[in-house]
C-alpha cells in the first residue's frame, strides 16, 4: 500500500496533478492524502480580532478548506471510482512546507505529487515558487512535479540527469527503479557537460556503479553539451527523445540545485514540459520512508 501526498489549493492546476496521480497509480493500492493549508489574510495586525460573518477569519478559512477537500474527494471518486484507492484529507492552519514535513513523518508518505505553474511573459519560470520551496526543503521524500496542462502519458521513457560526480546509494535510486519497473520503462541517463570531455576516474567509477544498480532495467547513457543553461539543455533533450518523465537527485551542486538557482533570464525559455521526479539526498543506509499515522486526518 502506497501513501501519496497531494498538496492542493483547489485550483485546476492542483486538480491536474491529482488526476495524474490517480492515473499513475491506477493499478496499485494507494492511500492519497489530500492536504490543504490555509493562513487567513489579515489586513492589519490591529485587527487580529476581526470577524467574518460572525465568526473568526480562521473559522471561515477552515470551513472553506474542509469544503474544498470534500469536494475534491467527491470529484475524484466521480471521475475515477477506483476501489483500490482510499483518501484522507488534512486541513491545517499552517505553512505549507511545515505541514508537509509533519505529514511525511506521521503518515509514512512514499511520494509527494504537486502541480507546477509558471508565470507568463518575461517572468516565466520553470516551476512555481511553492514547488521550488518544497523541493528545496523536503529532504526525506521524493517529489513529483506535474506541469499545469500535462496530460497523463504512461512513463515508458524516463530520463535521469546526472553529472556522475556523486556516488548514488541504492535507497536514493529506488524511487527511479520502482517507477521504471512499474511501467517497463527505459531509463536514459543524460550527462550534461559544459564542453564534451572524457570522464574523470571518479566519474567513471560512479557511472559503473550506477549501471550496476540499473542492471535489471533497460538503460542507455547520453552525453550532451550544455546549451545556454542546464534547464534549457534538458528541455531540448526530453523533447527530441519524447521523454515522459525527467528524474534528478537533489544534492549540493547537483543539476537540480543549479536549476532552482538559475537566474530567471536564463530559464525564460523553459517550462516544466514533462513531470519532474526529484529524489532527495539520503546517504548511506537511510530509508526515504517515515512512520506512522496521523490521528486527526479524516478518512473517506
Amino acid at each position: 500500500m502506497k501513501n501519496i501526498l497531494i498538496p492542493t489549493d483547489f485550483s485546476e492546476n492542483a486538480w491536474n496533478a491529482t488526476r495524474y496521480a490517480i492515473q499513475l497509480f491506477n493499478n496499485e493500492k494507494c492511500t492519497f492524502h489530500l492536504l490543504n493549508v490555509y493562513t487567513p489574510a489579515i489586513a492589519s495586525s490591529r485587527f487580529l480580532a476581526a470577524t467574518l460573518d460572525g465568526g473568526s477569519l480562521e473559522d471561515g478559512a477552515h470551513m472553506h478548506s474542509e469544503r474544498g477537500l470534500k469536494e475534491s474527494v467527491r470529484r475524484i471518486k466521480k471521475t475515477f471510482d477506483n476501489p483500490d484507492h482510499s483518501f484522507k484529507t488534512i486541513s491545517s492552519f499552517s505553512l505549507l512546507v511545515d505541514e508537509i514535513k509533519e505529514v511525511i513523518e506521521n503518515d509514512d508518505i512514499d511520494l509527494i505529487i504537486t502541480g507546477t505553474k509558471g508565470a507568463s511573459g518575461t517572468e516565466e519560470v520553470f516551476m512555481g515558487s511553492n514547488t521550488v520551496r518544497i523541493i528545496k526543503s523536503i529532504k526525506n521524500c521524493p517529489v513529483l512535479a506535474i506541469p499545469q496542462h500535462f496530460e497523463f502519458s504512461t512513463p515508458s521513457e524516463i530520463a535521469f540527469a546526472t553529472d556522475f560526480n556523486r556516488f548514488y546509494t541504492t535507497s536514493e535510486l529506488q524511487p527511479l527503479i520502482d517507477m521504471a519497473n512499474a511501467y517497463d520503462a527505459v531509463i536514459r541517463i543524460v550527462h550534461v557537460q559544459y564542453e564534451i570531455k572524457a570522464l574523470t576516474e571518479l566519474q567513471q567509477f560512479n557511472l559503473g556503479m550506477l549501471r550496476k544498480y540499473l542492471k535489471d532495467v533497460e538503460h542507455y547513457v547520453h552525453t550532451v553539451t550544455e546549451l545556454n543553461s542546464v534547464s534549457r539543455t534538458l528541455e531540448i533533450f526530453t523533447n527530441e527523445l519524447d521523454i515522459h518523465l525527467l528524474a534528478m537527485l537533489n544534492y549540493q551542486h547537483s543539476h537540480m540545485e543549479r536549476m532552482t538557482r538559475e537566474p530567471v533570464v536564463k530559464r525564460v525559455a523553459f517550462h516544466t514540459q514533462i513531470p519532474l521526479l526529484v529524489i532527495p539526498e539520503l546517504g548511506m543506509g537511510v530509508s526515504p520512508r517515515r512512520k506512522m499515522s496521523k490521528e486527526n486526518a479524516v478518512t473517506h
